[in-house]
């Protein structure tokens, strides 16, 4: 019944058979078969066309992290439907936008927030669905019976998710079903995923990462979760004995690094750590190393391009970089249109069947960033060595241009990260009267004694002139998305009339 569906026939063919087996372990103990998954994603058809969704319909959805909202995910997909998952942080405000824009039949928000998304709803139909997996959509759900997938090829839009919206209008990135299956079965593949593994899943599901990564690459082994509802270290480490598998954003190593519990013998049967959506200190892949025996694997994606580097599973895994072009993707160096020579910086592009349909309803900005070849501006300054690993320098919007030289922040961070008594830095251009815009760098300090002047003193013989900071400011954390990228704009605006 699912085979005319493209996604949906390929999220489903690895367990068909094990219908009983599970696939997921729920805090509480209790846990969910693959065929309790699907029927309940049938369920959510169902009650999804009840209320009027067609195929190319929009589904727009901001509930917490609960196996009813994967359920609800599939079952937007079996019904025809394009997914659009809205970050839980997002204000009414915020949601009037993307409403606004996508124009979606059904929104489904959490039973707290019913009054405030329904001001802004306009014609869409407004559901409910809470933390515990309950409210006017299950309740609808609950009432039906079966459903026959809704035929989908693999050039139709199954997804839409909005970018974080740092410059800008959000745009709406537009995923097919093939953008979304090819790039999961080569995930599976490349990081060795089977049946037998059990992934700890303790990542937003509003985002890439936890969502077409971590969900869909189980699917699609007929693998386990762990399914937490967000990052708990108590969790974390009590599933990891019995898991093959994390995968993370920094700061989930981090914060689970300043914990003793984290030793070689609780990591002894995890084969894989992934981390990703914000780039990984190499003092953190160096301490999780020597604590557990395990080498990170840290990979690269976007919301537009879903993953498109990876260090390899075999083979060394180069902290600092982003690894290889997945199999099926090409990616190059490019400035004022030419491509650079290894090792060289200029901004990365990426080409492949992941790399997204273009952005809703903007025709301009997609012909600006997704050329005719196929190729896509990521906007990401790169640069690949001569052995093909891809290093990450920053944004595009990130570089400082001060008195005419360019200076890559990423440079400037890796020296003053390595600096004792540092913990992370952000290195930002700020406006100056005289050199159009100042390198400012904003450090978290590690213990007591450090200092701005012992900061600056370090610098002065590692980087040219121009390269250094003018002003160091120091703070007690860095502003980060609720995906751990440190929010750079939110620090430009702060500190622009810093030099008058």
């Amino acid at each position: 019944m699912y085979d005319a569906n493209h996604l949906i026939r390929q999220l489903r063919d690895s367990s068909l058979g094990r219908e009983d087996d599970v696939f997921a372990r729920l805090p509480d103990g209790s846990t969910v078969t693959f065929g309790a998954l699907f029927a309940g994603a049938e369920r959510m058809a169902a009650a999804l066309v009840s209320q009027g969704v067609q195929p190319g319909d929009r589904v727009a959805v901001q509930v917490q992290k609960t196996i009813q909202a994967i359920e609800l995910y599939l079952g937007t997909v079996m019904a025809g439907g394009i997914f659009l998952p809205l970050n839980t942080a997002y204000t009414g405000p915020e949601v009037a936008y993307f409403v606004g824009d996508a124009e979606p039949r059904v929104v489904v928000c959490d039973r707290a927030r019913l009054e405030e998304i329904s001001a802004v709803a306009g014609a869409a139909q407004v559901l409910t669905l809470d933390a515990n997996g309950l409210g006017s959509l299950r309740t609808l759900a609950d009432g039906q019976d079966g459903f026959e997938a809704v035929a989908r090829e693999p050039g139709d839009l199954a997804a839409i998710l909005y970018t974080s919206g740092t410059t800008g209008r959000s745009k709406g990135a537009m995923l097919s079903h093939d953008n979304l299956s090819s790039n999961s079965a080569m995930l599976q593949e490349y990081w060795r995923f089977t049946a037998e593994d059990v992934l700890i899943h303790a990542l937003p599901i509003f985002h890439t990462h936890g969502l077409f990564v971590a969900t869909n690459v189980a699917l699609f082994a007929g693998a386990q979760v762990v399914f937490l509802p967000g990052f708990n270290a108590d969790a974390i480490l009590e599933a990891m004995p019995s898991a093959t598998a994390m995968m993370g954003v920094p700061t989930f190593y981090t914060r689970l690094l300043a914990d003793e519990r984290v030793t070689k013998e609780r990591a002894a049967n995890m084969r894989l750590f992934i981390s990703g959506s914000a780039p990984l200190l190499v003092d953190t892949h160096e301490q999780w190393e020597t604590r557990t025996g395990h080498r990170i694997l840290e990979r690269y994606g976007m919301t537009e391009t879903n993953m498109s580097t990876s260090n390899p599973y075999d083979g060394e895994r180069r902290p600092g970089t982003v690894g290889f072009p997945l199999p099926g993707v090409e990616a190059r160096v490019m400035q004022d249109g030419a491509e650079v020579p290894a090792g060289e910086i200029g901004v990365l592009e990426v080409r492949g069947a992941n790399v997204f349909q273009g952005y809703w309803q903007m025709p301009e900005k997609t012909a600006e960033e997704l050329k005719p070849d196929g190729w896509f501006i990521t906007g990401d300054m790169a640069k690949i060595d001569a052995d093909g690993y891809v290093t990450i320098v920053g944004r595009e919007k990130d570089l400082v241009i001060t008195g005419g030289f360019n200076v890559y922040p990423k440079e400037v961070e890796s020296l003053i990260d390595d600096l004792p008594g540092v913990l992370e830095s952000a290195v930002i251009g700020v406006p100056h009267p005289d050199f159009g815009e100042a390198v400012v760098a904003v450090v978290v300090p590690e213990g007591e004694g450090t200092s701005a002047d012992a900061i600056h003193s370090a610098l002065s013989g590692q980087l040219a002139r121009f390269k250094q900071p003018k002003q160091v400011i120091l703070l007690e954390a860095l502003p980060r998305n609720t995906m751990g990228k440190v929010q750079k704009k939110a620090l430009r605006e702060e500190y622009a009339g810093l030099f008058g």
